[in-house]
């Protein structure tokens, strides 16, 4: 059986916090789907993660080992995002094989049992170089900025060959790049597909009175409040709630910006809340480079960058959220002014910070989830307690 096998070795998954804290690399939304999906679809196989005997290893992690046997892995860095001439040249690999590109280290490997010398140990036979603009998630901040050329490209892939559901004759439609899942519903509303494709997945519920405009996934379940202006590139994750305005950011799922305020050049995490009012700055008065906090350090983004919410993260209402803002995971962040620009996962506050209980946390997100019909799961309950211990 062939398999995908992604691993996040040599991706430095530490530069995506706070995103890869709780979840692998692949695992991350861009465009439509998660890095995963992109590649479970262009190649037509099932996804596992190598084993890196860390707190993320879960029941999909597989050791690369002589338990391999005959099935043939492909084991991909998990921050690449496919392209047509490299999913072309992967499904070309043999046994043996793995793909190089100028000035980058090794990228994809095609593994059966005869390269495996033992836990992951393996001897390649032969280097596959391509000539190929590698396109890659470092930094959390290229998730928004990629994100157009994601959207337009999982667009392509999830559209192919495939008629869309007919336009409602209530809404306004300047342009013709439209896919409208079935069992959504869309009615008085503005779409302007001319810089880039607008998809709505299934279930997906757009109030009347909202202006869309494209590259914009909004994606299974979610539902667009009244008068909401969304602009790309945007993301809307599965079962989300948004309303108010919302500018090339990225939503991973079960999210909600129900509320007025304004989102711009930013990532927010899964089970994130934003208070009514709340809105972020993604531009510097005095127009001058954005720099946001890493782990190895500071770092310039560029001239616009709002904010990078990890999961679990929940703001008061009217917090004014600074240019270039990183918040960790499970913060509740309230206070008066501009929030700091860096507040460390399980944060209370943000003026004089002080630490959230890990069983209050566990609380609150267990009666978050309930709003959606889903639980707080034991894994989720380690991985927290992992980050809490740790980070």
């Amino acid at each position: 059986m062939k398999k995908i096998v992604f691993t996040e070795e040599f991706c430095q998954p530490e530069n995506l916090f706070p995103f890869s804290l709780v979840r692998q690399i692949q695992d991350i939304r861009i465009g439509i789907l998660t890095i995963r999906e992109k590649w479970e679809r262009h190649l037509n196989m099932p996804s596992f993660d190598k084993s890196e005997g860390d707190y993320k290893d879960l029941e999909r992690s597989i050791a690369i080992d002589n338990t391999i046997d005959k099935d043939i892995f492909y084991l991909i860095h998990g921050n690449i995002l496919p392209t047509r001439k490299l999913v072309r040249q992967v499904k070309k690999l043999k046994p043996g094989e793995f793909i190089t590109l100028a000035e980058k280290e090794s990228i994809i490997y095609c593994i059966s049992k005869k390269e495996v010398l033992g836990e992951n140990n393996i001897k390649m036979a032969r280097s596959i170089e391509m000539d190929e603009d590698l396109t890659e998630v470092a930094y959390p901040w290229h998730i928004f900025q990629l994100n157009a050329l994601a959207i337009k490209q999982d667009f392509e892939l999830l559209t192919l060959g495939r008629k869309s559901q007919k336009v409602p004759l209530t809404n306004k439609v300047i342009g013709e790049n439209i896919f409208i899942e079935k069992g959504s519903e869309i009615e008085h509303c503005y779409l302007n597909s001319e810089e880039g494709p607008i998809y709505l997945a299934k279930n997906v519920k757009v109030m009347e009175g909202s202006m869309l405009r494209g590259p914009l996934a909004i994606c299974e379940g979610t539902v667009v409040k009244m008068g909401s202006k969304i602009y790309g590139a945007t993301t809307i994750g599965p079962n989300c709630v948004v309303g108010g305005e919302i500018k090339n950011s990225v939503f991973f799922g079960n999210s909600n910006k129900a509320h007025d305020g304004y989102l711009g050049d930013s990532v927010i995490g899964e089970w994130c809340n934003m208070g009514a009012g709340t809105s972020n700055s993604n531009l510097k008065n005095n127009a001058s480079p954005v720099v946001i906090w890493t782990p190895g350090g500071p770092k310039k983004v560029g001239l616009k960058c709002g904010v990078m919410m990890g999961d679990y993260s929940r703001t008061a209402i009217n917090t004014s959220i600074n240019t270039g803002t990183v918040i960790g995971v499970c913060s509740n962040i309230y206070g008066s002014g501009l929030t700091p620009k860096f507040i460390p996962s399980f944060s209370w506050g943000s003026d004089g910070i002080e630490r959230y209980k890990l069983e209050k946390a566990y609380t609150d997100i267990q009666a978050w989830k309930s709003f959606k019909q889903q639980i707080l799961t034991e894994s989720e309950k380690n991985i927290l307690k992992h980050i809490f211990d740790h980070y």
